[in-house]
């Protein structure tokens, strides 16, 4: 079977990346999943993490990652409908765990889901066939008639998935409601400002590079801040006549989180699904508790959510923003090109 995968654990992953035809076939299917053969995969940047190494998660090298793909379901296990067979697919790689149940447990009823991810705790999709779980599929017709492009279907899940789940389940996005997006270039942030522009949401976007902004302005932005570093929260607020913005969506972190906190409106709500520049951020609580703002973590989605937003990729509402493909066998190159965070969207890999 062919695979890309990350040789050893290295503070530098892309020189670790090896294709490799070789790699073990799959065993028997489980009961209630589904064998897949990979039409495309999607880098994210857990893929990096998986490569670097993830504080509290036991991981061995060599690893397959991979957290997204447009497959074809081969195969299926034990209960398991078999009209399945033949559909292509996207996948939701946040399988969640069940919960522990102990007699001297309080009521569970503000728990949030706990996951593991296929491609980090279990080998991912950059290879040609995978296992998932039935449940976790959104199904995009028959792959001989489905004129889904798989290079856009690849590139939607896992990020779109999160940026629905942050912005609308959890953050509560209303129509009309003004948008932050800090960093925009990556998936999440991409995702974010489409999921934005569905609702008819005014977007300002942030970057150290100007042509990144030059290009979400051209995607539908509506404003760009060029972030050098300072504090860009009067820019942001000059934007919406000193109000604020209703949302701050922010995967950056410790860099962006202070600037984010004071760009929200009275009520304003700071949504955030990882923190790249570090977790210990400086905040302001006087602000927090007077403006009566809303903090609020997010990882991944319910199946639930998966196939809501998918649904709407399949109508062609909502489009992934690609930025570069490679062919498998050129698959360290894509994962240079992420490392080096010169990408606008999502890099694919093509397994066909």
């Amino acid at each position: 079977m062919n695979v890309l995968v990350c040789t050893k654990q290295a503070k530098t992953v892309a020189p670790n990346i090896d294709y490799q035809t070789d790699w073990p076939d799959l065993g028997p299917t489980p009961a209630g999943h589904a064998k897949l053969r990979t039409l495309c995969s999607a880098l994210n940047h857990m893929d990096l993490w998986v490569g670097l190494g993830i504080p509290g998660v036991d991981l061995t090298w060599p690893r397959v990652s991979g957290c997204d793909a447009c497959a074809v379901v081969e195969e299926v296990g034990e209960g398991v409908d078999a009209s399945w067979v033949g559909r292509r697919v996207i996948v939701n790689a946040a399988v969640e765990v069940p919960p522990r149940e102990r007699p001297t447990d309080p009521p569970g009823s503000t728990l949030a889901p706990d996951y593991e991810l296929i491609g980090e705790h279990h080998n991912g999709m950059h290879r040609q066939f995978f296992h998932a779980p039935a449940t976790h599929l959104a199904d995009l017709g028959p792959n001989d008639t489905s004129d889904i492009d798989p290079v856009q279907a690849a590139a939607f899940g896992l990020t779109a998935l999160t940026a629905w789940s942050m912005m609308v389940t959890k953050g509560g996005l209303r129509a009309g409601q003004s948008v932050l997006v800090t960093g925009i270039g990556g998936g999440v942030a991409t995702s974010a400002m489409q999921i934005a522009k569905h609702f008819s949401c005014p977007v300002v976007v942030t970057s150290r590079h100007q042509w990144k902004i030059d290009k979400a302005l051209e995607m539908g932005a509506d404003h760009g801040v060029l972030d050098k570093g300072e504090d860009w929260s009067r820019d942001v607020r000059a934007w919406t006549g000193k109000r604020g913005v209703d949302m701050a969506v922010d995967s950056i972190g410790k860099a962006t989180h202070l600037p984010c906190i004071k760009s929200l409106a009275r009520g304003g709500a700071y949504v955030t699904p990882g923190c790249t520049t570090g977790p210990d951020a400086t905040t302001d609580l006087a602000r927090i508790f007077w403006n009566q703002l809303r903090i609020l973590g997010s990882t991944m989605g319910t199946p639930a959510e998966f196939r809501e937003v998918a649904s709407l990729f399949k109508a062609g509402a909502l489009r992934p923003v690609v930025d570069q493909v490679f062919k498998a066998s050129d698959g360290r190159a894509a994962y240079e090109r992420l490392e080096a965070q010169e990408q606008l969207g999502k890099i694919v890999i093509d397994w066909r």
